[in-house]
């Protein structure tokens, strides 16, 4: 029975929707096949194509496309004018010749597997526009969206929903019906295009940050909410009455909105619809896929997934290559984008429409494209252990240190070692830095660090970075036993070189100090004491009496500290009570102090600091 005919309610295909996604998401994910997998799949379960409980996936389509124009938004929230400026040569550039060499060679395929011309270059055209959802969603899983080679990706998938607007145009003029029925004043949708887009950057630069302003003023959440949403949904209207791309309306909204100081508390009303609806989209998706048609056409279908997925991966991956990308960048974008995408089925509706292609090509296409884009995190995935199981990351691009002479040798660049190596970098000192970690050191060098693959654990590699030269050697990875290594290493065979090591806690800095290394610090405790004396700031105590029970804090500790060294014994300090660290006059948030009570609760079988 479809779920349309229970009791006639349309709560019933609600509860359907989300307990699909609450089943099938959590076991893709589980068994490492993604999130987008398990929509795809749970949509095609629930869908008139599965178990048939709804029969109108385009109805859901129409309203998850809002998932999509969401996730635009937050993107352009985080996308000021200048930095979008400073990505025109990859939008216009790097997007169009990409673009455009897919378009010839997916043409040309499509022509193989027996299409007409027409036909052929319709569906080269929509299998060109890549799914922005899912090549967003996998970016964002991957926390790659921010990183120089996201970014690349994110500004390809801008000049796509661009052209959205010439192909339609395209189509109106490929048309074979008389003029009357496909012009429509073509000429007045362009202008009604301009104008839309023209409104849009008015309102973005006159009006909306007064509007929020004024909300902040009234104090209502829930206004605020609702003022957020009907940003987001206003500007896709606009676009869409205008002929655009909503998606492309909601970007330019949140970039206009990017340097408002209402910026975050934006993207924190968006998060929780945006990712629901897109979720949305991609079980209206997985509805979409006719099994019927996939059924009557699997050879041509079949052969037009497979050959312009891989035309497509290989042309994206040459044009990368030629534009100087790393192997890695260039086969991870290659991956990514080898789908189709949602505005795929804008235009083969518009041509269908306008008589370029039938009804029978247009549902051909569309399964192609659909199948496309379910495919796709799976073939990130088999993409991924192949390439691990292959012999590891590739090493291209990346230098091994040979023959450095810097003034300090930094040993891992995790976040710790990009921290401290700012003060030094600002005094323009000549560091050397070396790690171990390839996708560590390639990202690094996409913002401007130069990091060198070595292990400092061998004596080899120490050389090779110019430790025999050094005046200070910075141990910063976080692997206790190789630091303690490297420490014993250095201490040994460099004399001339401070060694300075990253501590984990307190049994970790008595090792080091057994080590005889220069210097150590606990990587928590300072911050933690500091944390502290905020808190204490927080509560009132003015800001020298803060200052003045951290320092005290510090002081006690450290005496605790050469007890231990002196006795060996991490418990050695712990006999150490700090009752005179309160104040001589209490304020009003503290309780009396027991006398049991110990600094950082170092009481018997408390761990070590």
């Amino acid at each position: 029975m479809a779920v349309e005919g229970v009791a006639g309610s349309e709560l019933v295909k609600v509860v359907a929707l989300l307990g699909a996604a609450v089943v099938m998401v959590p076991v893709f994910r589980r068994l490492g096949l993604g999130s987008v997998l398990g929509y795809l799949s749970a949509g095609l379960l629930i869908g008139p194509f599965g178990l048939g409980w709804f029969s109108d996936p385009q109805a859901i389509l129409h309203v998850a496309e809002l998932g999509v124009v969401m996730f635009l938004f937050v993107i352009g929230l985080e996308m000021r004018p200048s930095h979008l400026w400073s990505l025109r040569r990859e939008i216009f550039g790097l997007g169009a010749l990409q673009i455009a060499v897919c378009t010839v060679v997916l043409t040309g395929v499509a022509m193989l597997c027996g299409l007409p011309p027409t036909t052929a270059f319709i569906g080269a055209a929509g299998f060109v526009l890549t799914s922005t959802a899912i090549v967003m969603q996998l970016l964002s899983e991957r926390g790659y969206i921010a990183l120089p080679r996201g970014q690349k990706i994110v500004s390809i998938l801008l000049f796509e929903d661009l052209l959205i607007v010439p192909l339609l145009a395209l189509v109106a003029f490929m048309s074979p019906l008389p003029q009357a029925q496909v012009e429509g004043g073509r000429w007045m949708g362009v202008l009604v295009g301009i104008g839309a887009l023209a409104g849009l950057v008015a309102a973005g630069l006159w009006l909306l940050n007064p509007l929020f302003r004024l909300l902040a003023r009234v104090g209502a959440r829930e206004v605020m909410t609702a003022a957020a949403l009907l940003v987001v949904l206003g500007a896709a209207l606009l676009m869409e009455i205008g002929g655009l791309s909503m998606a492309m309306g909601a970007f330019l909204a949140g970039v206009l909105l990017s340097e408002s100081t209402f910026r975050h508390q934006l993207e924190a009303d968006i998060e929780p619809f945006r990712g629901l609806l897109l979720g949305l989209f991609f079980l209206g998706v997985g509805m979409a896929l006719d099994l019927a048609v996939v059924a009557a056409n699997w050879p041509l279908i079949a052969t037009g997934v497979l050959a312009l997925m891989a035309a497509k991966a290989a042309c994206i991956y040459a044009v990368a290559r030629i534009t100087r990308s790393p192997h890695a960048d260039a086969l991870d974008r290659a991956v990514l984008m080898a789908q189709g995408g949602e505005f795929a089925f804008v235009l083969f509706s518009a041509a269908q429409a306008a008589g370029v292609i039938d009804g029978v090509a247009n549902a051909n296409l569309t399964a192609i494209v659909v199948l496309s884009m379910a495919l796709t995190p799976l073939v990130v995935l088999l993409v991924k252990r192949f390439a691990r199981g292959g012999g590891g990351p590739s090493m291209e691009g990346i230098d091994v240190v040979d023959g450095q002479t810097g003034s300090v040798l930094i040993i891992g660049f995790g976040r710790f070692g990009q921290v401290m190596s700012q003060a030094l970098l600002a005094r323009d000192v000549d560091v050397t830095i070396i790690d171990t970690d390839i996708d560590m050191i390639r990202s690094a060098g996409e913002f401007g660090f130069k990091v060198y693959y070595g292990d400092g654990r061998r004596l080899d590699v120490l050389h090779a970075s110019g430790a025999g030269a050094a005046r200070a050697i910075a141990v910063c990875i976080d692997d206790r036993a190789a630091a303690n290594q490297i420490a014993a290493l250095c201490g040994e065979q460099f004399p001339q070189a401070r060694v300075l090591v990253r501590a984990f806690d307190r049994e970790h800095a008595l090792e080091l100090v057994a080590l005889d290394v220069d210097y150590h610090i606990r990587e928590t405790f300072e911050s933690a004491v500091r944390f502290g004396q905020a808190a204490l700031e927080a509560l009132g105590v003015g800001a020298e009496e803060a200052a003045r029970i951290s320092e005290e804090v510090r002081r006690l500790d450290g005496e605790r500290f050469d007890l231990e060294v002196a006795a060996g014994d991490v418990r050695a300090g712990r006999t150490l009570i700090i009752g005179n660290t309160a104040p001589a006059t209490p304020t009003p948030f503290t309780t009396p102090r027991r006398e049991s009570q110990r600094l950082d609760g170092a009481g018997e079988g408390a761990p070590p600091l």
